[in-house]
Order: C-alpha cells, then structure tokens, then sequence
C-alpha cells in the first residue's frame, strides 16, 4: 500500500509506439518507414550497425516483424475497448510520420492515413480516454533515411514541421498532451531508432549525432510554436530516455564520472529543450570528442528559436539504473540489451539483463523536479518477460505485478517528497514488437496477443492476471496495490 494521495486528475494508463503495434505497413498509402527494414532477433542492432547494411528490404534474408506488429491496425477498436475496460484516463500513442507523408517530403499529406488516426483519437474519446501523442517515436519515412542521410541533414527540420503542423491543425481541438520526440537522448546508445542514423550513414561520427539533435531540437521548439499559436492551453512535452545513474563507490573518481555520465546521457537534451539553451558543460561534452560548437551547423535564429518556446512538461522513460566505475575493470557486468554495464550487487535483472530498481524511479522523479521545476510525466516503465499462455488462455504475471507495484509505491514516494508528476503509462500496455530485438516474446503487456517471433498465431487479445489488477490501480487512484 502506499500511504501518499495521488492527485485526483493524475493521468493513469498505458502506451505504445505506431511501428511497433500497427502492422499494415503499406496499406492505405502508408510508406516504408526506418523500422520496416529492421530485421528480427536479438542480433537486430548489430546487423544495422554492420558498415554495408544498406536499408532495403531483403525478403529473402530477414522476418521484419514490425511489417504485422500485433495488427493494431485492423483490432484498434477492440484494443480501445480492453485499455477503457481497464479504466485507462489517457493512452500515450504515436503518428506513424509514414502514413501521414509516405516519402516524408511529399507535398501533400495522405488524407487515408490522417482518417486512420482520426478514427483512432474518436475511440478514445468515446470512452472519455486522454489521447497522449508522440509526433515521432523512433519512426521515419525510409526514404528521408536513404535519399537525405536521416536527422544529421537540416532539410529534415522543414520536413519534420510540416508534419508537426499538419497533425496538430488537424488534432489539437481533441488532443490536449503532445510530445515531440521519443527518448531523444537515446541517440547517445543507439542513433538508428530516433535519428535515423547507423554505421553505414554516419553514426560513428559523433559530430553527426550532435548535429542531429541540434536538428531535433530546431524541430521541437517549432512544434511548440505551432501548438501554441493553435491554442496556448496545449501540453507539449519532451520525452527522454532516464536511467538514474550511481558511482560504483565513494572514489572521487567514479563521482566525477558519474556527474559527467548524467550530463551526457540524462540531461543534456532535456536541458536544452526545457530551459531553452545549451548548457554552460556543453563545450566540454563536445571536446570529449574532439569537437567544438562552431563544428556544428546552427543560426542565431536557431538559437533564438530554442530560448522562446521550450517545452511545457518532461515526459521520460525509466526501466532500469546504471553504475559508474572506472577505476577498475574487473567487476562483474550485466549484459543488458542495448544498455550493458557494471552490476549493481543489490538489483535484480530482469530476463533481458535489465537492473530492477524502483527506488531509482523516485531518485529520477527528484532529480528532474529539482533541476527543472517542471511537470513530469513517466510515459514509460514496465517489464519485458516470457509470458506463457496456460491451458485457460490466462497469464499469472505476478512478476509484472510485483514490478510495477514497486514502482508506483516510489511514485507515491516522489508526490510526498513534493514533485509534481502527472502521469503514469506503463509502456507496452498490451504486447507489440520490441523496438531494441525485434521480438514478439518479450511481453510487456496487461493484454497477451497471441502471435510468436515469426509472425505467426491467431492475433486473439488475452487477459492477463494484471489487467484485473491494473484495473483495481486505476479504480483505487492508486490506493490499491494488493
């Protein structure tokens, strides 16, 4: 139980990203998008990071599982109808950019794929549930990849406001909560999935990722401008990738290189998009690789830009807490998908070599309201596993349950420590593709699909034993975690 009140207008409910739940990957005029040519497996980033991985479409070679997803696409109403059962107040979703502009710099939008999401956002709507959209969420027209080089190239700021205007004209009477891009800073680990960049285009030079997010955050400052013009009520946020980050001991060694870790990957984007200019470390951060701000591509006018329209709140992801040591090397690691590292001997991992740490939830929540005195939403937390089926076509997830309770007893936590949050969207709220392996088996839902890592099943919708117990969550506003 938790002891703290959650307010009552507090935001409960679930999220997921276009690419990795709709499927239908060329219907209705949608264009190839980045993640249509990513393989399957947990092999999947170090084929695109391969220096000859070219972005094309071998049918021969590879499974694409984000080509089917769980066929959100065709069920979304039935989908709507669980997340409502489950009491769900708003679903954090995102707009596919390649239904909207199949190529990206096409003149004129896809008015099939904007009827799609216009269908989708009066769903929710039917049942009084809060549409949360992420502009882009680590999905690209393949052909802003492959003809202008992805984020790294400036034409993709006109690209990208054009989209932005264009779901937001057509959105913003019936959307309240929008977020320009999704984990921004993950680009640090992984820049294929936001920025569109991989070995074959540039990702080994850091210069270029730099210079993408520079791009990004030119593109973000835009998309509050036009929200705002369109009504200055509009909630829009950022969203980051958050892994709170501890030195391995007392060494003064290690703390420097913990500040230096947070700086870079937990709070140089968020620093700019909210407080509206690069921070005073930036220089040193470029000169760890040997660059300078002036190597970067930007205008007065950029800057400008950045300082007058900030973003409203700090959406942000956390499943998991880092360590810092490198005073030595013998320790022993975890060998985590995408994000590795030292163990820490007092968490547990998840199957996926993910450290579990709640207490680490309430930290981050701390972290970012003292640095930045602005609304916080955790739009992602959650825990992938090999769910099982029974013979009742039920899945006893108390591991899931376990998790989760935890973690909304830390927020509870942080809203007694006086920060202010405003949402929780537990991610992958019904099963979908994983974005880092490609694969359907690792399962974060409260909803099993059934379909395998190769695409195959009845795509049925199940029950798991911690939709009921969400349920109660949601009905209780948090006062019931048993």
């Amino acid at each position: 139980m938790t002891t703290q009140q959650f307010p009552a207008n507090f935001l409960w409910g679930g999220a997921t990203a276009a690419n990795q739940l709709e499927g239908a990957y060329q219907t209705d005029g949608k264009g190839l998008s980045l993640p249509d040519v990513l393989p399957a497996g947990k092999q999947r980033m170090q084929i695109v990071n391969q220096p000859d991985f070219d972005f094309s479409i071998d049918e021969q070679k590879y499974f694409y599982p984000n080509h089917l997803g769980i066929d959100h696409y065709h069920h979304f109403k039935e989908d709507i109808a669980l997340f409502a059962e489950m009491g769900f107040k708003c679903y954090r979703f995102s707009i596919a950019w390649s239904r909207i502009f199949p190529n990206g710099d096409d003149a004129q939008p896809n008015e099939a794929g904007l009827k799609f999401y216009d269908a989708l956002i009066a769903e929710c709507l039917k049942y009084q549930i809060e549409p949360v959209i992420t502009i882009s969420h680590y999905e690209m027209p393949l052909h802003l990849v492959k003809q202008y080089g992805g984020w790294k190239n400036k034409k993709l700021i006109d690209f990208y406001e054009k989209f932005a205007r264009t779901v937001l004209t057509r959105y913003y009477k019936q959307v309240k909560y929008w977020m320009t891009f999704n984990e921004i800073n993950s680009a640090a680990h992984f820049p294929i999935m936001s920025q569109g960049l991989a070995a074959a285009n540039g990702a080994n030079d850091k210069k270029n990722i730099f210079q993408a997010w520079h791009n990004q955050f030119v593109s973000s400052a835009k998309a509050v401008k036009i929200g705002h013009e369109l009504d200055a009520n509009l909630q829009i946020g950022c969203m980051i990738l958050y892994a709170t980050t501890y030195s391995y001991d007392a060494n003064p060694v290690n703390q420097v290189a913990t500040m230096k870790a947070n700086q870079e990957n937990n709070f140089f984007c968020a620093d700019v998009q909210v407080r509206g200019h690069y921070p005073a470390y930036t220089q040193s951060l470029l000169a760890k690789y040997n660059l300078q701000f002036t190597d970067l591509d930007y205008t007065t006018e950029e800057l400008e830009l950045l300082a007058h329209y900030p973003v409203d709140y700090i959406g942000f992801s956390y499943y998991m807490s880092s360590v810092e040591e490198v005073t030595q090397k013998d320790h022993e690691s975890v060998n985590g998908n995408l994000m590795g590292g030292v163990r820490n001997p007092f968490l547990k991992t998840s199957d996926w070599g993910w450290q579990i740490d709640p207490d680490g939830l309430r930290i981050a929540l701390n972290q970012l309201y003292d640095r930045y005195q602005k609304p916080l939403f955790i739009v992602e937390n959650g825990l992938g596993a090999h769910d099982k089926l029974d013979a009742n076509n039920y899945v006893v997830d108390d591991y899931r349950i376990d998790y989760l309770r935890q973690h909304i007893q830390a927020i509870g936590q942080a809203l007694a420590d006086g920060v202010d949050v405003m949402g929780y969207t537990p991610w992958g709220c019904i099963d979908l593709v994983s974005a880092s392996t490609g694969e359907m088996s690792k399962r974060y839902g409260f909803i099993y699909v059934d379909v395998d890592d190769q695409g195959q099943g009845t795509f049925k919708r199940y029950k798991k034993k911690s939709f009921n117990w969400y349920q109660q969550v949601i009905a209780s506003n948090g006062a019931n975690l048993d």
